[in-house]
């Protein structure tokens, strides 16, 4: 194929959202894959890495071949394989179904490994999110690095998202994340912040860890606020019930998206006071038209009863590209 064709499900303005993982043993993983099941899910991870036992390995690519052979060809879920290794990738690759994917999670990613997850893709339409969960990671000329390497053309526009594993952090560290409290009350919080001025700047989306204790809503609640307001809108899920709940707070509040219209309104002065603050239309029209993309994707809410709405065509650019260098595939 065609190296500088993309998966068409590239083409659009792919929102991963909250993005499930499920172990490739699953005895319901086509249906998942096939949105059946789960059909509100708007990005699924089939993982053949810490979800699987050693000895679990060989039924679970055996399952996942199956999955792949039965799946449908088109679906408004993307689809994406955690692999195991380069082994495991090679081996998903040659199954037959495996164009039916959008691409693959790549595990322990760095500067060092990526050229040969690369090599084994490129003449494919997949796209990638390498996973940050190295000990590489608390090194930012390392992480750098890295991100010079994934900038190559060829290399940047294949790039969906980088997605940052926090449990594997927190082992590094000898660490668990704590059940009362947000990841961004640990060391990792600052390490975080560090990845978002590296890599954000540059057109890099980043993907927000997981939250792996079910029964604490409250916090994840508020970690979910706490990585929005580092810029990420898209956020690892490992149980279906966290994944409304997750997308709710990407909805976006009535009163910012009058706020961003009238900051992309050509006529607003270039200073100018509304909802009792300072807006400059030099400084915050990236900010705007990130809020009306977001807006499109997951919708409005509105106060008067904190429900959703889909947003309406409010504004001519709702359908507003965003700028050329952040590649043509992004969360």
């Amino acid at each position: 194929m065609d190296n500088n064709s993309l998966h068409p499900q590239s083409e659009h303005k792919a929102a991963l959202g909250a993005s499930m993982y499920v172990p490739t043993t699953h005895k319901d993983l086509l249906a998942i894959a096939n949105g059946d099941k789960f059909s509100h899910l708007r990005s699924v991870i089939l993982c053949t890495e810490d979800a699987i036992a050693e000895r679990d390995l060989s039924y679970a690519l055996f399952n996942l071949s199956l999955a792949l052979q039965n799946m449908c060809d088109e679906s408004d879920t993307l689809r994406f394989v955690r692999v195991r290794n380069l082994e495991v990738l090679a081996r998903v690759l040659a199954m037959p179904g495996a164009d039916k994917l959008s691409g693959f999670v790549l595990p322990k990613s760095t500067r060092h490994n990526f050229a040969a997850y690369f090599e084994l893709v490129r003449h494919t339409h997949h796209l990638l999110m390498p996973t940050l969960e190295t000990a590489e990671v608390f090194d930012d000329e390392e992480m750098k690095q890295f991100r010079i390497l994934l900038s190559a053309p060829e290399v940047r526009r294949r790039i969906l998202a980088l997605r940052i594993g926090g449990n594997d952090l927190l082992a590094l560290l000898g660490l668990r994340r704590p059940t009362s409290g947000t990841i961004y009350q640990t060391p990792l919080g600052q390490v975080i912040g560090r990845l978002v001025t590296i890599f954000k700047p540059h057109g890099f989306q980043l993907t927000a860890p997981v939250f792996e204790h079910l029964s604490q809503g409250s916090w994840l609640d508020a970690e979910v606020a706490q990585d929005m307001a580092h810029g990420m809108i898209a956020k690892t899920a490992i149980h279906p019930d966290q994944v409304p709940q997750i997308e709710r707070h990407y909805q976006v509040a009535q009163s910012d998206i009058e706020l961003a219209l009238r900051i992309i309104d050509p006529d607003s002065p270039a200073v100018f006071r509304m909802q009792e603050s300072m807006c400059e239309v030099a400084t915050h029209s990236s900010w705007a038209l990130r809020i009306i993309e977001q807006a499109r994707l997951f919708g409005i809410r509105h106060a008067a009863d904190g429900a959703a709405a889909p947003a309406p065509h409010l504004h001519h650019s709702l359908n507003t590209q965003l700028s050329s260098d952040e590649g043509t595939a992004r969360p």
